[in-house]
């Protein structure tokens, strides 16, 4: 939401748009979430349980826009995993040393094969995650887990910011690639869906003891 919210402003007010209004309104926004927080932390002595979703809101209506869509954009993933990442590095370029095989790399990130390579597997397993939550009634992931994954994104430093960020970039990035079948019902059905995928695997990294 954060990055939404700058990107906003930004476009509202492109003149008055310069990097100390952008850090003074971040630094707003980040007040209000740590406040926000702070009044949502649960007790110190809950257990960690497997995440399953629990929300009947994610109606066969709602399935049938992230599946077809899904379809339409399945045969471009490498592309769209690519442009997806770049996005997020684009907005955020701090977030670039969060991988480790892109911290010395001397090639250009819309070159460099491991980040494509990794781009194309995080975006069509985002998106095959989406399309199986109805029916899974839980989140799924191939090829991996939701303890694995929450584990990774533990060790790397990943953050709450970081979630509202990818969020963000995905719907733009299915947005410009499905064009002629986004509407504000396709853009809410995506969100939700990775909604319930950032909180697995934030439910899974609160299992460590720093968290």
């Amino acid at each position: 939401m954060r990055f939404a919210l700058l990107d906003t402003i930004k476009e509202a007010v492109p003149h008055m748009w310069c990097p100390e209004m952008r850090n003074a309104w971040a630094k707003a926004y980040n007040k209000l979430t740590e406040a926000i927080q702070e009044e949502m932390k649960t007790p110190a002595d809950s257990t960690v349980v497997k995440y399953r979703m629990s929300s009947p809101n994610f109606t066969a209506e709602k399935e049938a826009l992230v599946h077809d869509s899904w379809n339409a954009m399945q045969s471009d993933a490498p592309n769209l995993g690519l442009k997806f990442f770049l996005r997020i590095f684009e907005i955020a370029p701090s977030t670039i040393g969060l991988f480790s095989f892109l911290r010395n790399a001397d090639v250009p990130l819309h070159k460099n094969p491991k980040l494509k390579r990794h781009a194309m597997i995080v975006f069509s397993m985002t998106c095959d995650s989406a399309t199986q939550l109805r029916r899974a009634g839980k989140v799924v992931v191939k090829e991996t887990s939701i303890q694995k994954l929450g584990s990774t994104h533990f060790k790397a430093g990943v953050m709450t910011e970081h979630f509202e960020l990818t969020r963000y970039a995905l719907l733009e990035t299915i947005k410009e690639a499905v064009p002629y079948m986004w509407s504000a019902q396709m853009k809410n059905a995506w969100a939700e869906a990775f909604d319930n995928l950032a909180a697995a695997i934030r439910e899974q990294m609160r299992a460590y003891p720093s968290l």
